[in-house]
């Protein structure tokens, strides 16, 4: 920052606020006159068996994870749009590809991200503006750290899922394989792409978990594809 103080501007934004959202925006365009990428990084996880979450959990978590990424998605696509030019990344997970006990909600929520993700780029590619799903696997942040939230109620009956769930992220943080600098790297050469990836896998451990995912559901399709195909009207 010291060094091009012109080419920074640090301004706070709050995700589930609105005027924050739009004040960050106009912001950023009033100093640099556009805004060419975005990156919707802000969420957190949320551990817990799908019935062990609440509603009031359930609906921070998307408050978060979700409705803030549209909404500043929807504050910064019309400059985009002026524009025609801009690169949104939206971040998901794994967990956006493949549900595991005790991340029922944050797996929910991601899923989200990537079906809007995928509409929304077929939305806006006429209009020049590209979007990638990032989906990483274990990074040294502190998503498993002071990020991690847990369901206040906690049942015995899912000890074995998602109480095992909470003692393996206990032990998890600060030790995964991602490292936040590569994948920064890696995103900024996506972002001089000039045909980015739709999906980018970030971490050997979510190349190899979304790999087994496509496989089980195509071995899947196949096996079921008499009884799938059966339920059309007959020509």
């Amino acid at each position: 920052m010291a060094h091009a103080p012109d080419r920074v501007l640090a301004t706070a934004l709050d995700v589930t606020d609105e005027f924050s959202i739009s004040n960050a925006v106009s912001q950023s365009i009033t100093r640099f006159g556009r805004i060419d990428v975005l990156v919707n990084n802000a969420g957190f996880g949320l551990t817990g068996a799908i019935e062990e979450v609440s509603d009031d959990e359930w609906q921070r978590l998307f408050a978060t994870n979700v409705f803030g990424l549209a909404a500043v998605t929807r504050a910064v696509l019309p400059q985009m749009r002026v524009q025609r030019n801009g690169h949104i990344f939206n971040i998901s997970s794994i967990a956006g590809v493949s549900g595991s006990a005790g991340l029922g909600a944050y797996s929910a929520s991601k899923f989200a991200v990537e079906g809007l993700s995928e509409a929304l780029s077929g939305e806006v590619a006429p209009l020049g503006i590209k979007v990638t799903i990032v989906e990483p696997g274990g990074f040294r942040t502190q998503w498993a750290g002071r990020s991690m939230q847990q369901a206040a109620r906690q049942m015995n009956a899912y000890a074995q899922s998602s109480g095992r769930l909470r003692q393996v992220w206990s032990q998890f943080s600060g030790r995964q394989a991602g490292d936040p600098a590569r994948a920064a790297a890696v995103l900024i050469k996506v972002a001089e792409s000039s045909q980015p990836p739709l999906h980018l896998a970030l971490g050997g451990d979510a190349v190899a978990g979304i790999q087994d995912s496509l496989q089980y559901r195509f071995r899947d399709l196949q096996t079921w594809q008499r009884e799938s195909l059966s339920t059309d009207f007959p020509e």
